[in-house]
């Protein structure tokens, strides 16, 4: 840490949906915030202290970003639904294991204090997520590897990374492994959108008698993190000691059509689901196992999805006031 007031963090993909609660969320726990990004906010302005528009895709822009930087949350990434990661491989690959280098070793050149990267769920393997009754993930699953191709191959490798950082250079790194994460102020259209936004977006735009249409058959489950207990999540974890991945969501299972059956409850709709079989669904089951982020932190995510739908329902139907039906639902 700086011997300032106020320490210093940097968060990468500070335009993005969970950066963007992010850097709000670390402004009003005292710290100063530098965000960056290649866009600004879509849905609001940011409460960062500076804002970088940077490709982090260049070793000199992470290398101005990480400048007299305590800390560096790194969330920028090339990503999206399950439609969007399983047609992008090549693209996904290259963007964010560039991202991912060069913001390790200019966090290096620059002594940041501690490096915070966020892995996914897709990471681990395939062979363990064939059924709806998924056993819960472990932290130490995702070895031997199978993880999902693209997005879930190269975030394993940049926590692989991140150990040898700390390994070879003493860069203090911290891995988190999201789950799926929703709420207000995040993509709902355009085909990058997770589950739980897509579908507060087809009914809010169906009409009431109707239906919408899901990607699947409906039975394939996740679970979902409210973004407060996310970003809460986050900065819990680079404050630990703990320096391996850790897990971060919910242990609430439900299948997609069970999500659907919350939003339509929410909305005071009457919507049936028509389902395609045709779709991209991911893998059968994904769910997290918290125990070892319960002994870590002696916290884990608090809000239930039924009450994280609310907020994030009432966000999006009022900006798809005006919209028609259009996108499908699918699970990441």
């Amino acid at each position: 840490m700086s011997k300032s007031l106020k320490p210093w963090a940097l968060v990468t993909g500070a335009g993005g949906f969970i950066g963007h609660h992010l850097v709000s969320y670390l402004r009003a726990n005292g710290y100063r915030v530098r965000g960056v990004d290649i866009k600004l906010p879509e849905y609001c302005s940011t409460d960062a202290d500076e804002f970088l528009l940077l490709d982090l895709r260049e070793l000199r822009n992470c290398q101005t970003c990480t400048a007299r930087m305590d800390l560096v949350y790194h969330l920028a990434a090339d990503m999206g639904g399950i439609g969007y990661i399983t047609a992008s491989h090549a693209g996904i690959a290259y963007n964010n294991s560039l991202m991912n280098l060069y913001m390790l070793e200019a966090s290096r050149r620059n002594d940041v204090g501690r490096f915070l990267f966020s892995s996914s769920a897709c990471v681990y393997p395939h062979g363990l997520q064939i059924s709806p009754d998924v056993t819960p993930l472990r932290e130490e699953d995702a070895f031997p590897a199978q993880p999902e191709e693209g997005y879930g191959l190269e975030k394993l490798y940049a926590e692989k990374l991140c150990q040898y950082y700390m390994e070879d250079y003493g860069l203090y790194t911290r891995v988190v492994r999201f789950h799926n994460v929703y709420g207000p102020l995040g993509t709902y259209d355009g085909g990058r959108e997770k589950a739980p936004a897509a579908m507060c977006r087809k009914v809010a735009c169906a009409q009431s008698p109707g239906a919408i249409e899901v990607w699947g058959d409906g039975r394939q489950t996740r679970s979902f993190m409210y973004i407060d207990d996310c970003v809460e999540g986050i900065h819990r974890i680079m404050r630990s000691d703990y320096r391996n991945p850790l897990n971060l969501g919910t242990d609430e299972l439900v299948s997609v059509d069970e999500l659907a059956e919350i939003v339509i409850e929410v909305s005071g709709k009457k919507i049936a689901l028509v389902h395609d079989l045709t779709k991209p669904q991911g893998v059968r089951g994904r769910n997290s196992d918290n125990t070892r982020l319960r002994s870590v932190l002696r916290w884990e995510p608090q809000i239930t999805l039924r009450k994280g739908i609310i907020p994030t329902y009432s966000w999006i139907a009022a900006q798809t006031e005006n919209a028609t039906p259009g996108a499908t639902v699918a699970a990441e």
